[in-house]
């Protein structure tokens, strides 16, 4: 099954579209696609079997948003607990999912003809080597594409990923390029697998759960939350209007709560400066205090140098990541040489 379905919507479908596009419509849009196993058990089928369903309504699911003008969604694919399934249960999945990015490479001139990017978010590292290598290629193959975004969640919980940004920092710290009194929270947030994407306006579950199961747990905590009782499988356009219609109905809400955050932020951010250059005016000034003009130099000039260390760092980051994904590629076609 392909990742990327064709076709138009039919006519009752564009009109409610173009229905709802008269409203604010979501950005981003996050799915927690569960019910896969309990529809198998529901059809009289293996597990794999449901799996393999759940794919399918991936791409149908990419489709309609595509059609929506929705330009980013985030799937959760694969939780760090999925590990803890069977081990018939694992290795189905993570054939299923070396199937699915075998097919993403053989599929790269039609994800390009579309501008679909596809990003991977969690510790790869947990996965089998050839996995890794494919998704770097897949990774790499479409990182130029620009026009919809793909974000994959495997090997992820998001109490691991925001521990694994601390650890970053804490690099970051170690290597020179940050100072601890830069840790924030704004900086956590660029430290994130997600860092390259703006926060979900909506997430949806399935299934009737009620729980994000450690699912971007710090990126949905001004985000519209939706959860419905179809199955995976079965979801549906309508399914995914409503969710819509519940983001709109609540817009004004979630985006006067988003400003507030960022004025709170913001105003940490400068609270936060302010301590660190009286700090250093005391010791320069052998505890004489300084008059507002100089603090106010002072506080400027910290600022910009600060936010220097911040975006050198981030840099980077970066640089480390994407060596990572290039090493991996550059691992495996070395080994189709070798065989070849």
């Amino acid at each position: 099954m392909s990742w990327i379905r064709e076709g138009e919507l039919n006519l009752l479908e564009k009109i409610a579209s173009n229905v709802l596009k008269a409203g604010p419509m979501p950005k981003h849009v996050a799915f927690i696609m569960d019910g896969n196993r309990r529809f198998a058990r529901k059809k009289n089928m293996e597990r794999q079997e449901g799996h393999m369903q759940g794919f399918n309504k991936l791409a149908e699911t990419l489709r309609w948003c595509k059609q929506l003008n929705i330009p980013e969604v985030t799937v959760y694919a694969f939780s760090i607990e999925n590990f803890k399934r069977t081990k018939e249960e694992v290795d189905g999945l993570l054939d299923l999912a070396r199937q699915k990015f075998e097919r993403l490479l053989e599929e790269r001139e039609n994800l390009e003809k579309h501008g679909v990017c596809i990003r991977v978010l969690g510790d790869l590292n947990m996965l089998p080597l050839d996995l890794q290598q494919l998704i770097a290629k897949a990774v790499l193959t479409t990182r130029t594409n620009n026009k919809c975004f793909l974000n994959v969640c495997f090997a992820y919980t998001s109490r691991y990923e925001i521990t694994n940004a601390v650890r970053e920092m804490a690099w970051g710290v170690e290597q020179g390029l940050i100072k601890a009194s830069d840790v924030s929270e704004a900086l956590l947030s660029e430290c994130l697998y997600s860092n390259n994407s703006p926060n979900p306006d909506l997430l949806i579950r399935t299934s009737g759960e009620v729980r994000l199961s450690d699912f971007l747990l710090w990126q949905t905590s001004h985000s519209c939350l939706v959860f419905q009782s179809v199955l995976w499988p079965e979801y549906s356009f309508w399914n995914l209007c409503e969710a819509i219609l519940q983001y709109q109905l609540n817009h004004k809400s979630i985006q006067k709560a988003r400003e507030l955050h960022r004025e709170e932020q913001a105003l940490q951010q400068l609270e936060a400066d302010r301590a660190c250059v009286a700090d250093l005016l005391q010791h320069q000034g052998n505890g004489k205090p300084a008059d507002a003009k100089r603090r106010q130099e002072a506080l400027q000039r910290y600022s910009v140098s600060r936010e220097a260390r911040v975006q050198d760092f981030l840099q980077a980051l970066k640089q480390k990541r994407n060596n990572f994904f290039f090493d991996l590629y550059d691992e495996a076609v070395s080994a189709q040489e070798s065989l070849n």
